[in-house]
């Protein structure tokens, strides 16, 4: 009983959604889970969290969404119970409260060593093992972050949970991307002062001729570029796109459209010195470039309705997508005393990294990411699964993961 066709590291969408597959094929497998089916969407969300996909393209492979709001957006919790519920349709194994500390290599195959909740160390062995733990696991924080005044409180997007969970204030926003956006929103809308340092970052509209921008997207084959495809390899890397899905129909967020609420727009964040927060000068190019990003996104539709003789409704209109007045950047600061303006603490949405130490094999490059052709690592038997870019660019969303795991699954059956 401590031998199995295949061990799948992590129980969120991508663990569960190739668990689908493998529970088809009549796999033994297990898949194990540090914390609870959909650890990650419980404990690094916000309380009034919405997803960014509309509910029509979360479901998971065999079951498509039936609901009443197809064009909605799951909250949180919402999604959280979904993923419950989907581990219990389908009867998959999951064994929550473990935690992976090693992947080792043994005659034929893996053996995989674990710590319980208790933290009692066990093992077993598998032939295949798929790594669908996510790139999200370790947040990062630049060591800018030293140089704040002991006085301001410092956290993660990931730990933070609702305005009143922060000390009086305004708040410093660093990270301009969905989550620095978003949460800047949460903010304003709770009443509270805040200061966003602002970075590169594209922007979509939410909606665009009474559609989603996702399945407009997706119509176009946008969401189907594939890395090899991509002008530049670097694009990969890029935050994803500034947009929201809080509202019945979400909605569109941009840099103007904070600062119309009242946030105060900056520029990339320099340095600290003194309890003086400074920025550069880039508050316009990052307004432009959103701004251009957005213009581009539309203009592609367009071509794609035009080249098809596509039928579409009017475009409506969207004053959070319209083109930034020069007022927008004139009016942001490149320098803010914290002390002076009683900030109290600092939210950095910064991103994360990923870990993947445990893994005692060479699947990873000199700069720790895995070294893989559609998921399939270069050591036979070990493959990756829910990761931005793993085969193309919807990989790294819900809507991805059942191309992606019906591929590994296929994969792994060459080895079972």
């Amino acid at each position: 009983m401590n031998h199995f066709d295949v061990v799948v590291i992590g129980g969120g969408q991508a663990g569960l959604g190739i668990g689908y597959y493998l529970r088809a094929a009549h796999r033994k497998f297990m898949i194990f889970e540090r914390g609870r089916v959909g650890e990650s969407w419980r404990t690094q969300r916000w309380d009034s969290f919405a997803v960014n996909t509309p509910n029509r393209l979360n479901g998971l492979p065999g079951d498509p969404y039936e609901g009443d709001k197809p064009d909605g957006f799951y909250l949180r919790d919402e999604l959280v119970e979904y993923f419950e519920d989907y581990a219990a349709k389908f009867e998959l194994p999951v064994m929550e409260g473990i935690t992976v500390t090693g992947v080792d290599a043994t005659g034929d195959g893996f053996r995989v060593t674990f710590e319980d909740a208790a933290g009692a160390v066990d093992s077993v062995t598998a032939t295949n093992v798929v790594v669908a733990s996510g790139a999200m696991q370790v947040p990062k924080i630049p060591g800018i972050r030293r140089r704040f005044p002991e006085s301001v409180l410092q956290l993660h997007a990931s730990d933070y949970r609702s305005p009143g969970s922060l000390p009086p204030g305004p708040v410093v926003v660093v990270g301009s991307g969905q989550s620095g956006c978003q949460i800047c929103q949460d903010l304003i809308h709770a009443g509270r002062d805040v200061y966003l340092c602002t970075s590169k970052v594209a922007r979509v509209r939410r909606r665009y001729r009474q559609r989603d921008i996702l399945e407009w997207l997706q119509d176009t084959g946008f969401q189907d570029v594939q890395v090899q495809e991509l002008p530049d390899p670097a694009m990969q890397f890029a935050a994803q796109p500034q947009v929201s899905g809080l509202g019945r129909y979400g909605s569109t967020i941009s840099l103007q459209s904070l600062a119309h609420e009242g946030t105060r727009l900056m520029g990339r964040l320099r340095d600290v010195e003194d309890g003086v927060l400074r920025t550069d000068d880039s508050l316009a190019e990052h307004i432009a470039f959103a701004d251009g990003r957005s213009a581009e996104i539309t203009r592609m539709i367009e071509d794609w309705i035009s080249s098809n003789g596509v039928s579409a409704e009017p475009i409506e209109d969207d004053p959070n997508d319209e083109p930034a007045s020069p007022e927008v950047a004139e009016s942001g600061i490149m320098e803010l005393d914290l002390t002076e303006a009683g900030v109290g603490s600092v939210v950095w949405c910064t991103g994360f990294t990923a870990d993947f130490g445990w893994i005692h094999v060479p699947v990873t490059d000199e700069n720790g990411r895995p070294i893989h052709k559609r998921g399939v690592s270069r050591v036979p038997g070990i493959y990756f699964l829910g990761f931005p870019w793993l085969h193309s660019r919807k990989s790294g969303i819900i809507q991805g993961i059942d191309e992606d795991a019906r591929f590994i699954a296929e994969a792994v059956s060459t080895r079972v």
